[in-house]
């Protein structure tokens, strides 16, 4: 297939343009006007027509042949073109190469297009940026700046690099990264990421990464990468297409043969004729193309909605999910812990707070967060020699005395008894311990998100049966689960309990996606069937560890994507009945003698057009 090039225009197809015009004038003079040159001046003149139209496609099949590949389409179509000139089938002989260049050429174009536009969509990194050094603003090269460093981002600029605003606050769109055109306010110290356009007045930001290492960076690879990795039909199509060349070959040959010892009297001429019109309608074209077109356009439809494929193949995965099993904390709920009450026992709460807060300010989990928040400036004490016990809390030394905060599970494990009514408190629950002994809880609640039940419903609506994992008490799970209406739901559960959960799963038959944060989920997304990535913009293990990344924070993003693939599979599958059923429609009817080179080419170059129209349908569509 001819790659075209970049800027290319009409213009640089002027040979098959005027093949096509030589082509134009030659009929209408033999069917018109009934009169055509002599011999061999009409030879001539239709040579240069086949050769204007055809040169790239001979040399493409004369550098294969070279290397003994004789089964592919650009041999295929050189030996029925020049197998009709040597029986003086002229017109028709240059009518199939120029249709079938033509063809190639809309192919070439239209995949090029879907190349680019999943290219545009992501990559809008600016080509200058705003740094500020020795007092000074310098417009300088993103790939020049170094982390923490401070840029300039004015109104209506897009930021270059990733970091944290320096500003006190700022308002961002975000529709490059996420899909979603709403602003976003960021106040100081919060993440700002490359390709988000700043709205209001110029803000100051503190770069956190280099220009290679930025998400957006991170993200046009991944897309980039995931036009090269097949799908399970797509590679099926390339073998389908390596044993299907040579079978039409063989059968060509015979067809041209055969009937020598079954007719009388045998006219090679027309049997020749017959195994031609069978070699051009037979050319694979249509397929080869249209396929990957059609996954081309399943991966920019997702891609402008904020969906993330690392690969055409996850879109046939997600066509075959019945399961979507999803974490709790983040993805079905905000993630944003609040404190809601401190009850203490014999001891000061202003004391409980300092100790829990200097113990949590070790970890990263949200709960801990919210702990710390709630502190704000009581929060001065300092913890030492602080681990963390998976899936139960932490442990640590805060003014010499030992401390235990998490949930009741880290007393228990320590033989630290506490009131029975603890187990019973539905919120989340943190339980702390001085020197092995209870001192007091505090209550933290999330909320769910917005359109969490609506992702729900509409998992329900598509046949998915809708699980919730969380490492939370069970009476928490149950709560959400019993709001948004979800199938199971299971708490208290350690990582390698979610991991047996979701091997469950599978055992029983099941067809998985696991969402997640897809960092400590990390061993779940490896064992599902596609393993998505919720809010993956906020997490850099997220890219590397999920198949699907999902930009924002919408759990609808989830049946979105589901939707994506099997609108992608379809019109794949459409493309592919429609080229066979009428090759094999017009193979009988060019054995049979009925069809000529001329209905063959129309056919052929019909249907790769078509295909193509659908393949490049899924880019334009709007869910």
């Amino acid at each position: 297939m001819n790659k075209p090039e970049e800027g290319e225009t009409w213009l640089s197809h002027w040979p098959l343009l005027t093949a096509l015009l030589i082509l134009i004038i030659m009929l209408t003079l033999e069917y018109g006007f009934k009169w055509q040159p002599p011999f061999p001046v009409n030879l001539i003149i239709f040579l240069v027509a086949f050769v204007l139209a055809g040169y790239n496609v001979l040399g493409m099949a004369w550098r294969k042949a070279k290397h003994f590949d004789f089964f592919n389409e650009f041999f295929l179509m050189s030996v029925a073109t020049i197998g009709a000139f040597s029986i003086g089938s002229y017109s028709e002989g240059v009518a199939v190469m120029v249709f079938y260049s033509i063809g190639e050429w809309f192919q070439d174009a239209a995949v090029n297009r879907a190349k680019k536009s999943i290219k545009a969509l992501l990559d809008i990194r600016p080509d200058s940026v705003t740094v500020m050094r020795d007092g000074k603003t310098t417009n300088v090269d993103p790939k020049t700046v170094k982390v923490d460093e401070i840029i300039q981002v004015k109104a209506g600029e897009k930021v270059a690099l990733d970091g944290e605003l320096y500003s006190d606050t700022a308002s961002f769109n975000t529709a490059a990264l996420t899909g979603e055109s709403k602003p976003d306010t960021k106040r100081k110290g919060e993440k700002v990421l490359a390709g988000m356009i700043n709205l209001d007045k110029v803000s100051e930001v503190q770069v956190k990464a280099l220009f290679k290492d930025s998400k957006l960076s991170q993200i046009l690879e991944m897309v980039q990468d995931a036009t090269a990795r097949k799908s399970q039909t797509q590679l099926f199509i390339s073998r389908f297409a390596k044993v299907y060349t040579p079978i039409v070959f063989g059968l060509a040959l015979l067809l041209c043969f055969v009937p020598y010892f079954f007719t009388d009297p045998y006219n090679f001429q027309q049997w020749f004729y017959r195994a031609l019109v069978f070699l051009v309608i037979s050319c694979p074209c249509a397929l080869v193309v249209s396929i990957p077109l059609g996954y081309f356009g399943g991966i920019g439809l997702a891609s402008r909605n904020g969906i993330l494929f690392k690969g055409s193949n996850f879109l046939d995965v997600m066509t075959m999910i019945d399961t979507v099993i999803m974490d709790k904390t983040g993805t079905l709920t905000k993630g944003v812990f609040k404190v809601q009450e401190v009850v203490t026992d014999n001891f000061d709460q202003a004391e409980l707070i300092k100790i829990a807060a200097a113990i949590e300010a070790n970890s990263t989990h949200p709960i801990a967060k919210a702990v710390v928040e709630y502190a704000g400036d009581k929060a001065n004490l300092k913890a030492e020699n602080v681990e963390e016990i998976s899936g139960h809390g932490l442990k640590g030394t805060v003014e010499g005395k030992i401390v235990l905060a998490g949930n009741p599970k880290l007393l228990k494990k320590f033989s630290v008894t506490y009131p029975s009514e603890v187990d019973n408190l539905v919120d989340t629950v943190v339980v702390v311990a001085v020197d092995n002994k209870y001192a007091g809880y505090i209550t933290i609640a999330d909320e769910i998100k917005e359109d969490a039940k609506e992702a729900i419903e509409r998992m329900h609506s598509l046949k998915l049966q809708t699980v919730m994992l969380s490492g939370d008490k069970q009476a928490v799970v149950d709560k959400v689960a019993k709001a948004l209406g979800i199938d199971k739901a299971y708490g208290d559960l350690l990582p390698d309990g979610k991991v047996e959960k979701v091997q469950w799963f599978k055992d029983s038959g099941s067809r998985i996606a696991f969402v997640g944060d897809g960092v400590n989920d990390a061993p779940v997304v490896a064992l599902a069937d596609a393993g998505i990535a919720m809010g993956g913009l906020g997490s850099d293990a997220t890219i590397e560890t999920a198949d699907i990344v999902i930009q924002n924070d919408q759990p609808s993003k989830i049946t979105l994507a589901v939707m994506i693939g099997r609108i992608t599979k379809r019109v794949v599958w459409q493309n592919i009945i429609l080229a066979m059923v009428v090759k094999v429609i017009v193979l009988v009817l060019g054995a049979g003698g009925v069809a000529s080179l001329w209905e063959a080419v129309i056919a052929d170059v019909g249907v790769a057009l078509l295909a193509i129209l659908n393949a490049v349908r899924i880019q334009r569509m709007k869910l």
